[in-house]
């Protein structure tokens, strides 16, 4: 492996800071050469700093694009760490639909709006699409879930919009029966049933660049994304966050995360073991 200097490490940092909103401090060289290993060799790059200035001087952004995909494209699993998935299926949905309903002067179906950012290869949609059609299944009621996920890098969008996973991706996160429902078997892989898919679409956003979808969401998830970020940073991301959020919505980030100290109007609230932010006014007490 070839070894990355201090010098090429603090360059790094920056391109990567600038691309994507990440900050690596000096420690993490070695992930640097983990990552952007490959990158090297497919460049033919016999250092770093060779590597980089290829990727700055890359007019059709190619290079820029492969950096983030090996740098975002994190761990992730189906059902995840299942307490977001409890929440929202034993609390946050339940009550969503029933406010959702008492709004409705017609027979119109319910609309639900759930974004996953940072969605990566699309584990998260699709355990999302899979909660929700276990509650909706055989309900008189009628219930238009869209969910939105997104992501900065190409490489992830792409797989997570084909919808195909191999045997292992799929029952690192799901028992034998539950898949069997889910996917269709495809020679050594497994696709996504067509009835979930439909719920899912996919689109590029890099969180750090201002977003606006037009309608508001009634539910995000942005889990395990801010842990990479500067505290200025977070607070940018989740004051956007907060403005593509329904004033009765809620906000669901990763288990070891918190938005309480960044000053933002955000009320916490807690559900069993895990807890998650509504919109509310500075100084708003939540059931903590």
């Amino acid at each position: 492996m070839i070894p990355i200097n201090t010098d090429e490490i603090k360059v790094w940092s920056s391109l990567i800071y600038n691309l994507c909103g990440i900050c690596l401090d000096e420690t993490k060289g070695y992930l640097l050469e983990s990552r952007l290993g490959n990158l090297l060799n497919e460049t033919n790059s016999q250092t770093f700093s060779e590597l980089y200035f290829k990727v700055k001087a890359d007019g059709a952004n190619v290079l820029r694009r492969k950096v983030i995909d090996v740098l975002t494209t994190g761990e992730t699993s189906f059902f995840r760490d299942t307490s977001p998935f409890d929440l929202l299926r034993n609390k946050i949905l339940p009550e969503l639909i029933d406010r959702r309903k008492k709004g409705l002067t017609t027979v119109l179906p319910v609309p639900i709006r759930i974004w996953s950012a940072a969605c990566s290869t699309g584990q998260e949609v699709y355990t999302i699409a899979m909660v929700v059609r276990e509650m909706i299944q055989g309900s008189p009621l009628k219930i238009d879930v869209q969910i939105t996920g997104t992501d900065i890098s190409d490489q992830a969008l792409a797989k997570a919009s084909s919808g195909v996973y191999t045997r292992f991706e799929v029952e690192r996160g799901l028992p034998l029966d539950k898949a069997k429902k889910c996917f269709t078997q495809q020679g050594d892989n497994f696709k996504i049933n067509d009835e979930i898919r439909s719920m899912a679409s996919f689109q590029r956003i890099n969180l750090m660049d201002p977003f606006d979808f037009g309608n508001k969401f009634d539910i995000i998830f942005c889990r395990n994304v801010a842990i990479y970020f500067q505290e200025k940073d977070k607070k940018i991301l989740f004051e956007r966050l907060g403005r593509a959020l329904a004033a009765d919505g809620a906000l669901i980030i990763g288990s070891t995360e918190s938005i309480s100290g960044l000053g933002l109007n955000f009320v916490p609230q807690r559900y069993l073991r895990t807890v998650f932010y509504q919109p509310g006014k500075p100084g708003e007490v939540g059931h903590l």
